[in-house]
């Protein structure tokens, strides 16, 4: 079955003569369209919009298909550009001669330059490449790292990356779509995957945001608990119990402007103690890369503010 729709292929909407809801459901397999609400056959022998042939995998869905990949900005060209293949051989399959051989040689070395043809072709390869790089070795989906590239794109319009380390860009790009699409990675991690230090890129960070009027709002601690809670080994129920405490945490405005990673590693520490799952704290900071002393720090402010719903 297809996806909810409210017209036929004609464009006109159908509407359900029994219950009146318009919100039709397409059965291709069966040709035809159905009312999600009661189940009524609207109209047969529906005319089948996808493709003509059949494919039973991945590599046979894309050696059948005709269409290339959707356009996307983590390519300097938007993934539109033709490519000359590899291989030395002919439409037949047949080996080329030497002759032919060099040709195809030359035609594949100047049409691979005539893609980055000035100074912001090479930018955008060299920085989109590096995103990608961290993307993959940060878990990053792929929106994120859409969401960084069309940033990147819009900063090298505006002419902010000049006289700035392409990798300190990239990555604070890469950050702010982390902070954008609440992706909970901290200026550690980013930094770490980088090759640049902590210092450029959060100085890069704070320019990009302020040039381009990025609106990020504070990511929230609770994000962190599912992901280093994984990492310490405890059990959902302390996952749980350490998200109450943020909960609360942030309605008595102890959050504001404290590290998110540090509130939700203070958080895990105290649930780990009242669940009977004991963490030390060397342990819960190697795993939320902060320090001792921010846990015992944000431990002893929630717990003294929350003495009635925490005791330890």
């Amino acid at each position: 079955m297809n996806a909810d729709s409210k017209e036929d292929e004609k464009g006109k909407e159908i509407e359900c003569p029994c219950c009146g809801d318009s919100i039709t459901v397409r059965d291709y397999q069966q040709s035809t369209v159905i009312c999600e609400n009661c189940g009524r056959v609207l109209k047969e022998e529906i005319k089948d919009l996808g493709p003509e042939w059949r494919a039973y995998s991945q590599e046979g869905h894309e050696e059948k298909s005709r269409a290339g990949p959707p356009s996307t900005q983590t390519m300097h060209d938007k993934g539109l550009s033709t490519q000359i293949d590899y291989r030395n051989r002919d439409a037949k399959g047949s080996s080329l001669s030497p002759e032919r051989r060099r040709q195809v040689y030359r035609l594949r070395k100047w049409h691979k330059r005539g893609k980055m043809s000035d100074s912001k072709d090479r930018n955008l390869t060299f920085s989109l490449s590096e995103i990608n790089r961290m993307s993959s070795q940060l878990g990053l989906s792929k929106s994120v790292q859409e969401i960084a590239s069309k940033t990147y794109r819009k900063a090298v319009e505006e002419g902010l990356i000049q006289g700035r380390s392409m990798e300190g860009c990239a990555s604070a790009m890469l950050y702010a779509a982390c902070r954008e699409a609440q992706v909970p990675r901290t200026l550690e991690e980013v930094t770490e995957a980088s090759r640049v230090d902590k210092r450029e890129v959060s100085r890069t960070y704070r320019f990009i945001v302020r040039e381009l009027d990025i609106y990020l709002p504070p990511t929230d601690p609770a994000r962190y608990v599912a992901r280093f809670g994984s990492e310490l080994g405890i059990s959902g129920e302390v996952r749980v119990k350490a998200m109450e405490i943020i909960r609360k945490a942030q309605e008595e405005k102890l959050t504001s402007g404290k590290s998110p990673s540090g509130t939700a590693a203070a958080a895990l520490y105290i649930a780990s103690l009242k669940c009977s799952e004991r963490r030390t704290q060397r342990e819960v900071a190697e795993v939320t890369d902060v320090t001792e002393v921010t846990i015992r720090n944000r431990y002893g402010e929630i717990s003294e503010e929350l003495d009635e719903d925490i005791e330890i």
